[in-house]
């Protein structure tokens, strides 16, 4: 594939021939993502004035599962759509906690979603060089896994990833263990409060816990599946790194129906927007239908976490 060029980056952008197992049509999105990727950032780091704003720099985009292992799913029958999975990697810590920069990589793709000049979704995670070869060092499954089967999009010379250094299988069930044992349990005491608040139409409050036990589900799914689980509260991300890991919890959220696909944007809205938005509003039917879709999420999340700690 032709090369993408990029002004204010040195290195080419270059997408190699490890992925001529995906189609053409995947090729080309993929050449856009990263268009789209470094003039974010350019356009970023240009309103920028301080010589440390404008140093981050982008060191590596590695895309990991489905599309980099091959086993993608688009089911257009379910609604439901495998994303590409990017991590992002980059020299500098304040660059990589950038909020701004990265929310708006995430809406300018999202806006090519819309615009249908991107088919899959696309749900980048951003890590230094710096945590990625630290948590490699301390053995994490995640990073072990894309360290491992990860395709390098683009990369800046001289900026190797550690050799990992796996924990035994022991190690690892007992960090799984203590993950699953709190957040299971914060998963559940949020769905409680979200009830009793919902049954006193206390219905903002009750619209933000429903997502907390959303997200603190996904947290305990990915925790324990990998000892790891990205520091967001876009539930849209963790649904997406939770599902790839085990495709059983894709069944928690229909994506049949524009009443199931509306009522998920509204939960993930309500992080927010519940809370601080006058113009958040949300029916006792969508709230009704998300708190059933929660206690089965809580209920597939028990039974794939106590799969992976009893060794099945």
């Amino acid at each position: 594939m032709d090369a993408i060029h990029t002004e204010g980056f040195d290195a080419a952008l270059t997408l190699t021939d490890h992925i001529k197992h995906l189609p053409e049509r995947k090729r080309r999105e993929l050449a856009r993502v990263l268009e789209i990727l470094f003039s974010e950032v350019q356009a970023f780091q240009s309103t920028k004035l301080s010589d440390k704003k404008r140093a981050g720099k982008i060191l590596k985009v590695v895309l990991y599962g489905s599309f980099a292992r091959g086993d993608w799913v688009e089911d257009r029958l379910s609604g439901y759509r495998s994303d590409y999975d990017l991590m992002v990697v980059v020299n500098d810590r304040s660059f990589a906690e950038e909020d701004a920069l990265w929310e708006g990589v995430d809406n300018r793709l999202l806006e090519e979603q819309i615009a249908r000049r991107i088919e899959t979704p696309v749900v980048p995670i951003v890590h230094t060089l710096a945590d990625v070869n630290d948590q490699l060092g301390r053995g994490r499954p995640f990073f072990v896994d894309i360290a491992r089967d990860g395709i390098v999009l683009y990369e800046v010379p001289g900026h190797p990833l550690a050799k990992p250094k796996p924990l035994t299988p022991e190690e690892q069930r007992q960090e799984a263990k203590g993950y699953f044992e709190q957040w299971f349990k914060l998963s559940e005491e949020a769905l409680i409060g979200a009830e009793l608040m919902l049954g006193r139409d206390i219905w903002r409050d009750g619209a933000f816990m429903l997502h907390q036990a959303t997200e603190r589900a996904y947290h305990c799914a990915l925790l324990t599946l990998t000892l790891y689980s990205p520091k967001s509260h876009r539930i849209k991300v963790l649904r997406s790194r939770a599902e790839g890991v085990d495709p059983r919890l894709i069944a928690a959220w229909p994506r049949d129906r524009r009443f199931s696909r509306r009522c998920f944007e509204l939960l993930s809205r309500a992080y927010v927007e519940a809370r601080y938005s006058s113009q958040y509003e949300i029916t006792q039917e969508e709230l009704a239908w998300l708190t059933e879709r929660v206690r089965s999420l809580q209920e597939v999340v028990n039974i794939v976490c106590r799969e992976r700690l009893s060794g099945e």
